[in-house]
Parts: structure tokens; C-alpha cells; sequence
């Protein structure tokens, strides 16, 4: 198996070890991230209906237009997700990392939405 192949497996594996004890509601959703080799991505989820409450990514402009490093994006990602979230009256959240190490962008984004007034 390739090695990419082996990293996949392994981070799925530990999503699934992981999901039963990291559950959402309405009042303490899910902050779900997801990392790609560009780009990175963060929800807070209501497991509970099933339902996105706020999505933010690198991909807004706010974030697109400046010139900074991968991990600084991951920052500002999670305060701009604090601010949506700030607005939509939720404070705290549970922290999921989808299987990817607490490390680099996943822990700046988390940094960032500290910052922003996320309790978790």
C-alpha cells in the first residue's frame, strides 16, 4: 500500500475510534475540521438533527486576500468562525479533529477560535 494510501487508513481508523465519544448538540455543537493539502475547512455541527450551524474555510476572501503561511490561515480561520458563531449565540463547542494530529494548522485553527471567545 502506498504510503498516502497508509495515511488515509490511519486517519479514518482514529476518526471511527473517535466519533462516539465527540458528539454535537444545539447547545454545545461539533467543531469539525478538515484539512487539505491547501486549504482548510471547519463546521460546528448539531449531531442531533443532523444539521451545519456555521461553516467557515481559507477559501473566503477575507482570508484569500492576504499573504500568509498555511498554519496563520488555520488561525484566522477559527477566529472568523468564532466571530459566525459569536453572532449565531453559541460559545461552546467540542473539538473535532477528524483524525488529523493536534498539530501545525488543526492547532492553530483551535488557537484561533479561542481567541475568538470559543470555550472548549
Amino acid at each position: 500500500m502506498a504510503k498516502t494510501a497508509e495515511r488515509i487508513v490511519r486517519r479514518e481508523r482514529i476518526r471511527k475510534r473517535l466519533r462516539p465519544t465527540v458528539k454535537g448538540s444545539a447547545e454545545k455543537p461539533r467543531l469539525s475540521v478538515f484539512r487539505s493539502n491547501r486549504q482548510i475547512y471547519a463546521q460546528l455541527i448539531d449531531d442531533q438533527s443532523g444539521q451545519t450551524l456555521a461553516s467557515c474555510s481559507s477559501r473566503i476572501k477575507e482570508i484569500t486576500s492576504q499573504p500568509l503561511s498555511k498554519t496563520d490561515v488555520g488561525r484566522e480561520v477559527g477566529k472568523k468562525l468564532a466571530e459566525i458563531a459569536k453572532e449565531k449565540g453559541i460559545e461552546m463547542v467540542v473539538f473535532d479533529r477528524g483524525g488529523y494530529l493536534y498539530h501545525g494548522r488543526v492547532k492553530a485553527l483551535a488557537e484561533g477560535a479561542r481567541e475568538g471567545g470559543l470555550k472548549f
